[in-house]
């Protein structure tokens, strides 16, 4: 009697030191039995979900955290059917509040002492700050669906809705790849023409003839194959805009024709003899150095300074090195959900090769090797064994330009954050990634309000 009184006591002993470490962890931590009822829930978990204790104990776990996942990729339920742990996956659940909340989820097997199933225990961590400063991060550099954070593309985001809501001709010039669509359609959509059509053509895809029909239409009988009627591009643009990529490429016989539209606004369709009036703002866009095609004798000069109006210069990628990490982190969640993948981070070797790359293709070549990247990825993490073969690492990369002192502080915040996620909000590994100290890393998020 007396022994079984001292084990009494003993497991009560042992049960109250276990809750009371439980209540000093800063993740959430709860246990569920066979039945996914909740049999221990500890007072981080009580802060994250905003149900007490009491509450939670005996309920059904997806009663209490609602997660995004609980009905039909429950990680709770393959850890107990697999037997394999899950470790800092990324789900949303409901607090009792009806807040969305952001956590990562560690799952495992519960046995006791003599390895008999018991249930399964979850730890998450609350991720809602760290989200909510990446997403300032995102929206202090981004415009409409650009995203940057160099000195220059700073400037033109300023002068963007400027430029928009005037009405003249815009010239677009950068590399192939570096954006000039997106830019043109964030100006046709702050402009007062968004309610119309923005209408795309590319004009160094098509030949002088398919290119004169697809600008201007025809009518039926207008050559052989003409069976009925068909509107071109600048009748379809009509009261919005009309884009024209690699305007360079037109031959000098096209340009005339170009000009007379943009001089008088008006035109005739192929076969016809009927002038058609049209009220389209043009912005053309071309990789090629147009002032140098002018003095050749290759581009009509009086074309080049009616739709140059307005200049906006792209920076290539390899100069602007620092937006690398911003635009992974974008394409990568919109790679995850058109593939239905969680991957969440690139390791730092890979990080490493991307960063130090040319991209003679620019931004539309690092979607590409992100796009083969995910196809091979088989974990959570990218890995240089993902990235193509034949990505080098060219001799003739500029240095990326001189950091100015006016960004610095967010440059810091957004390597403290990559490095977070890297290292799945562990603090102690990132700021051993970071070579700093944890107390250090500590002040460095209080500085930034993300303690």
């Amino acid at each position: 009697m007396k022994q079984t009184a001292t084990n009494n006591m003993s497991q009560l002993q042992d049960e109250n030191l276990v809750n009371l470490i439980l209540d000093s962890i800063a993740d959430g931590v709860f246990t569920i039995d066979k039945d996914f009822r909740i049999t221990s829930f500890n007072r981080a978990a009580e802060d994250i979900t905003k149900f007490a204790q009491e509450e939670a104990i005996g309920q059904y776990c997806c009663e209490i955290f609602r997660a995004n996942v609980c009905f039909e990729n429950c990680a709770l339920r393959e850890t107990l059917e697999t037997g394999e742990h899950i470790i800092n996956r990324e789900i949303n659940i409901l607090n009792a509040e009806n807040e969305e909340i952001p956590v990562s989820i560690s799952t495992a097997v519960l046995r006791d002492k003599s390895g008999a199933f018991l249930g399964g225990v979850e730890t998450f961590r609350d991720l809602s700050v760290i989200k909510r400063l990446t997403r300032e991060v995102s929206q202090k550099y981004s415009f409409q669906d650009i995203i940057s954070k160099h000195p220059a593309m700073l400037r033109l985001f300023d002068i963007l809705p400027d430029i928009a809501q005037s009405s003249v001709s815009v010239l677009i010039q950068g590399e192939s790849g570096t954006g000039k669509e997106l830019v043109a359609r964030a100006i046709h959509q702050l402009s007062a023409r968004s309610d119309k059509s923005l209408i795309v053509v590319n004009c160094g895809a098509l030949p002088d003839t398919l290119l004169e029909s697809e600008l201007f239409g025809y009518v039926r009988g207008a050559f052989t194959d003409a069976k009925q009627d068909k509107p071109g591009r600048f009748q379809l643009a009509d009261g919005g805009t009309l884009f024209l990529d690699e305007i360079g490429d037109i031959s000098p016989a096209m340009q005339v024709k170009l000009l007379r539209v943009l001089q008088e606004g008006t035109f005739e369709p192929l076969g016809s003899t009927k002038t058609q009036h049209v009220d389209v703002r043009i912005i053309a866009a071309t990789s090629q150095h147009l002032p140098t095609l002018v003095e050749r004798g290759q581009f009509r000069q009086d074309l080049y300074y009616r739709i140059n109006v307005m200049t906006v210069q792209l920076p290539p990628l390899r100069e602007r090195k620092e937006d690398i990490p911003l635009l992974i982190d974008h394409q990568m969640q919109q790679l995850n959900q058109l593939m239905g993948k969680q991957i969440q981070a690139v390791s730092a070797d890979a990080m490493k090769r991307l960063l130090e790359y040319d991209y003679p293709g620019n931004i539309r070549e690092l979607r590409n090797i992100l796009e083969h990247a995910f196809v091979l990825c088989k974990g959570r993490e990218l890995t240089l064994a993902d990235l193509p073969p034949s990505l080098s690492i060219s001799s003739s990369a500029k240095p990326a330009p001189p950091i100015q002192a006016s960004y610095l502080q967010d440059l810091e915040m957004q390597t403290i954050l990559d490095t977070l996620k890297q290292h799945h909000w562990n603090k102690t590994q990132a700021a051993k990634a970071l070579g700093i100290d944890r107390t250090t890393l500590w002040r460095k998020l209080k500085q930034y309000n993300a303690r």
